[in-house]
């Protein structure tokens, strides 16, 4: 007796798996994508504290993306608590240079939800980086890519050109699964 599978079902996660991206990463972003920022959150949570545990790069990532899911989900206080653990594996990091672009985008996403108490908060974490802003944006305005999907085709993560590593002229890397994301 032969075994049929049903189109489509088993082979996207076959495609993950080998691909290395956690399912749970691809399931925390589905929730986010629905509007259930806080079971998203829980998984982006787990996944940033088995990364921190491994030394994995992508912790910081991690904890400012769950930070972001629970400020969205009206857990600010426990949101702010993410983006302080993620900032400071951040600055710790090679990548350190990344932290005043995030820490803008964050602290212009607060704003923008009304939180200037937390977009305070964040500002004081990350020692006052709003002063750079103007520096920030004439780097990346003389530096033009292609445009990048919206979310990365693998896990399902948003991605933010800015705040990418471009691995060429039209490949970036997903900050979240390492998947390569090119331009369309």
């Amino acid at each position: 007796m032969r075994r049929r599978f049903a189109r489509g079902g088993a082979r996207p996660l076959r495609r993950m798996l080998m691909r290395g991206i956690p399912p749970l990463l691809v399931r925390s972003n589905e929730l986010l994508s629905m509007g259930r920022f806080a079971e998203g959150a829980d998984g982006l949570e787990q996944l940033a504290r088995a990364a921190e545990g491994r030394g994995g790069r992508r912790a910081a990532s991690l904890y400012l993306e769950a930070g972001r899911a629970r400020v969205l989900a009206g857990q600010n206080a426990e949101g702010v608590e993410l983006f302080k653990q993620g900032f400071g594996i951040l600055a710790a990091s090679p990548f350190h240079h990344r932290l005043p672009r995030l820490a803008q985008r964050i602290i212009a996403e607060l704003q923008e939800r009304g939180l200037a108490q937390e977009a305070e908060q964040v500002a004081a974490l990350v020692g006052g980086l709003e002063a750079d802003a103007d520096s920030l944006t004439a780097a990346s305005s003389a530096l033009r890519r292609p445009p990048l999907p919206t979310r990365c085709p693998g896990c399902g993560a948003p991605v933010r050109p800015d705040e990418v590593d471009w691995l060429d002229d039209v490949t970036a890397e997903c900050e979240y699964c390492g998947s390569p994301v090119r331009a369309e």
